[in-house]
């Protein structure tokens, strides 16, 4: 046997011709004596055979890759060769769906794939969707649930304790909470099709609490009923009209706020600072402090200002002393003793109880002071003011100059503007120029009247003031001392020699003094 036949054996020729036949495949092998088929005949028919096949995706390399987590796919392609048309939508479906991609297709990406014939490049064909978790209701509080609030390190390293404050304030008709009702989930999927559940939501209770409603525009707005400090207690709401602190409040405590009352039963220390809309009152010693009250301040024990301390009421101060301290008084002040302090109230100074004196300092109250005693033994400078201070009447004289000089230029405004008028009615009308200057002299003429309006509403104000403050008189029921300086309005009188039982009023800008009974 020939070479050839050490290549195939004659039923190994036979038992190929059959699968090409099967294949549907014309043989080629020439039929006259198969002894004389050659090596490469045989091999040109294994290669037109191979050739005339048609590989599937899974045979000519192409391939689809999927993450870890199985939320990705990316598809693979190889070019199909030009034996054959490009591939079909249905025939990447198919081949994705036998590698377990059964959802999240990007159906744009498949038919780009397709149409631009993109291939040798993992593109992403399918995409899962992340469940989207819902929400609880729950209640956006508009207050610092946090009470406790930590003191500020400043950069040199001292630690400030004064501004520190656990109140928390709110006004009424203040929004104080809002609640979110519950929000639905969403259920996620993988690129498999495997569903990733979410969990249930559920609502909570109506808010609870003490001097909050809900609004009646809308019911899931909370809203507070009065001013005062607001915190949780037991879970529910609290706004409390009144703060009080049981014990003392030092630099440690922090500095104090509130809307309504403040009631400390202790002391205050050096420092504090104290700011309340309402009424202040203290039963202990206070020290150096700031005190800033709506309403009264009331100190049980008084207070050693050591000239740093300052306290001022829109109402009125009442103190066992006021000891080198500046205190200011919308109302009256009363106390048993002022020493040393500057003291100025719109309403009286009265110094109560079996002392009642007023040693050294500037003492002004605009409705009058009564005292028991005025100034020392040891001649110490003690000054007392009853009507307006001279301030007043200086501003007085000022809005008075401003008055006249303000007459006096809206009338030169007044007298222009109104000849422009005549002339418009007469004529019809005014040129443009005229008009425009009609137009600035109008607006001119009613700025001036405005201000001129409020220069003498502020003087009737303090005319008023001065008027009010003419009848007031300084009554002592004891001694008035050498080194006191007794002052009505802008007038002044130093006393010269010790006195008693006095009473000093103002007569024709002149003080006057008489003496009074004595009352047990």
């Amino acid at each position: 046997m020939s070479s050839n036949s050490e290549f195939l054996t004659e039923d190994e020729l036979r038992e190929f011709r059959k699968e090409i036949e099967g294949l549907g495949q014309k043989a080629t092998v020439p039929q006259a004596d198969e002894d004389e088929i050659t090596e490469g005949q045989i091999l040109s028919e294994i290669i037109d055979e191979t050739n005339s096949k048609l590989l599937t995706l899974e045979e000519n390399g192409s391939y689809v890759k999927i993450s870890k987590d199985n939320m990705t796919a990316w598809l693979y392609l190889t070019d199909p060769g030009i034996e054959r048309e490009n591939y079909t939508m249905d025939e990447l479906m198919d081949f994705l769906r036998q590698n377990e991609v059964t959802t999240g297709y990007h159906h744009s990406n498949l038919a780009a794939m397709i149409k631009k014939r993109v291939y040798k490049r993992e593109i992403v064909v399918a995409m899962g969707q992340e469940a989207i978790e819902g929400n609880n209701g729950y209640y956006e509080y508009k207050f610092d649930m946090n009470q406790r609030k930590a003191p500020k390190v400043l950069d040199n390293g001292r630690v400030d304790y004064t501004n520190m404050s656990s109140l928390q304030n709110v006004h009424e008709g203040d929004v104080v909470a809002i609640y979110h009702h519950a929000k639905e989930g969403k259920d996620g999927y993988d690129v498999k099709g495997r569903i990733q559940q979410v969990k249930g939501v559920k609502e909570i209770p109506p808010l609870a609490g003490k001097a909050i409603c809900q609004s009646g525009e809308n019911p899931d707005v909370y809203i507070a009923l009065q001013d005062g400090k607001i915190g949780m207690k037991n879970g529910k709401i609290d706004i409390q009209a009144l703060h009080e602190i049981n014990g003392d409040v030092t630099l440690i405590t922090g500095k104090v706020e509130f809307f309504g009352d403040v009631v400390i039963t202790g002391g205050v220390e050096s420092g504090v600072v104290i700011r309340a809309g309402r009424n202040i009152e203290i039963k202990g010693n206070v020290e150096a402090v700031s005190l800033f009250a709506g309403g009264d301040i009331i100190l049980g024990r008084g207070i050693q200002g050591g000239q740093r301390s300052k306290i001022i009421a829109r109402g009125n101060i009442y103190a066992d002393f006021l000891e080198h301290t500046v205190a200011v008084a919308g109302g009256d002040v009363q106390a048993n003793t002022i020493l040393n302090s500057r003291v100025s109230a719109d309403g009286k100074i009265t110094l109560t109880g079996k002392k009642g004196a007023v040693i050294g300092g500037y003492n002004h109250a605009m409705m009058g002071i009564t005292a028991t005693e005025i100034g020392n033994v040891a001649e110490i400078r003690t000054v007392v003011h009853v009507g307006c201070e001279k301030e007043v009447y200086q501003k007085v004289q000022k809005l008075r100059i401003a008055e006249a000089s303000q007459e006096e230029a809206l009338s030169e405004v007044k007298e222009d503007f109104l000849e422009l008028i005549q002339r418009k009615k007469k004529a019809g009308k005014l040129s443009d120029a005229l008009e425009i200057k009609l137009q600035t002299l109008e607006s001119k003429y009613n700025a001036g009247r405005s201000e001129l309006e409020a220069t003498r509403k502020e003087l009737r104000k303090l005319e008023d003031l001065i008027a009010t403050g003419q009848g007031s008189e300084i009554l002592v029921n004891g001694n008035v001392y050498r080194g006191t300086v007794v002052c009505l309005a802008q007038a002044q009188m130093p006393i010269e020699k010790d006195t008693c039982f006095m009473k000093y009023y103002q007569q024709r800008g002149m003080i006057e003094s008489s003496v009074i009974a004595y009352s047990s």
